[in-house]
Parts: C-alpha cells; sequence; structure tokens
C-alpha cells in the first residue's frame, strides 16, 4: 500500500553531480502504488493510490546515505468500485476517518547493483508501524525533455502482510498477502 513504494527514490544514480545530498519532490501525476490480492482463489483483485507527494534527499557519492519519506490519506485509495472502497474503509478493514495517514519513511539503503537498491524503511499503515524493504530499481535519470529540469524514474515491488497491520479480516480465504508495485517520478527541487 504506502507504500513502501516509493522509497525507490534513493537510487537517484546517474546524472546527478552533487557531493552533498539533492532534494527531489514526487511528480504527483506520475507515481502510483498498486497493490493486488487473490481473492478466494477466484482472481486477483487491484486497487491503487496516485497523486500523492514525497520528498527524497540522493546523494550521488553515498546513495545509501539517502533519505526518501512519503505520506497520503488512506481514503485516497482507488479500488475501481464504490462499494468496494466502501467496505475497505469500514470497520471490517481501516475504520478509515478523514485524514487519517499511511506513511513511509526510509531507514536505511542496500545498494545492491548498478541501478538498484533494497530501500528499508518505517511503514505506517492502520495505526500499526512495521520495518519493510522494498526492492527498488531506477529506470532513468537525466533532463525531462519538456520541464527542462533533472528528473528521475524508479520501480519497487515488496510483499505486506495485511494482517500484520490489523487488516487481516477473511484470511487465508482472501490472501493475507498484498503484492505492492510502485512507479514513481521525481524532480529536482526548486
Amino acid at each position: 500500500m504506502k507504500t513502501p513504494m516509493i522509497a525507490a527514490a534513493l537510487i537517484l544514480g546517474a546524472g546527478i553531480a552533487s557531493a552533498e545530498p539533492v532534494a527531489y519532490n514526487l511528480d504527483a501525476s506520475h507515481s502510483q502504488i498498486v497493490f493486488s490480492y487473490n481473492h478466494l482463489g477466484f482472481s486477483t483483485t487491484y486497487g491503487m493510490f496516485s497523486g500523492f507527494e514525497g520528498a527524497i534527499a540522493f546523494d550521488k557519492e553515498d546513495p545509501a546515505a539517502s533519505s526518501v519519506s512519503v505520506s497520503f490519506p488512506v481514503q485516497s485509495m482507488l479500488t475501481g468500485w464504490e462499494a468496494r472502497f466502501g467496505h475497505f474503509m469500514a470497520d471490517d478493514f481501516f475504520a478509515a476517518t478523514e485524514g487519517e495517514m499511511v506513511t513511509f519513511t526510509s531507514t536505511g539503503i542496500e545498494v545492491t547493483g548498478e541501478s538498484s537498491a533494497k530501500i528499508t524503511g518505517d511503514l505506517t499503515l492502520n495505526g500499526v508501524t512495521k520495518a519493510v524493504v522494498l526492492d527498488a530499481v531506477m529506470n532513468q535519470a537525466g533532463q525531462h525533455p519538456m520541464a527542462g529540469k533533472e528528473w528521475a524514474g524508479f520501480d519497487a515491488t515488496t510483499t505486506l502482510v495485511r494482517s500484520d497491520y490489523g487488516l487481516g479480516k477473511f484470511a487465508p480465504y482472501v490472501s493475507d498477502e498484498v503484492e505492492v508495485m510502485i512507479s514513481i517520478e521525481a524532480m529536482k527541487a526548486e
């Protein structure tokens, strides 16, 4: 869910010349978190968060010293079906209140390749904070052809166990494991 996904931004490797961390802001119009789960063995069901904001501090010379933080309202979830959204926001799952947030703050980065890393961070979801690890890949970093400034794009994946966050209703019939796919773009801050 929140995840977790945005931490991918810590890998901003190529094309940024600086000895100190450089600030980047997520491009809310091109950043999404997609989650999926098995529904009773009959289908894979999807949901999404989009339009969220976050900040990245990237240290080119020491990517492991970079950081990322993201937050967005639980009620910004998109399910494609109003009744499902209502069920997710009800007592069986989130019992979400107006303004209740999902947050992710990185706590460490392990660079695993030229454009990949494992990003560990604290995910707070449904009032519970747990450490999660994102498998992140930098897609591209460089000059944005339309915006005329430094830009970067990342993908990341992780698996969350919903019962860890007090969201385990109907498990194991509805899978307890939720696959999370994150794709984001970030622009150099002004």
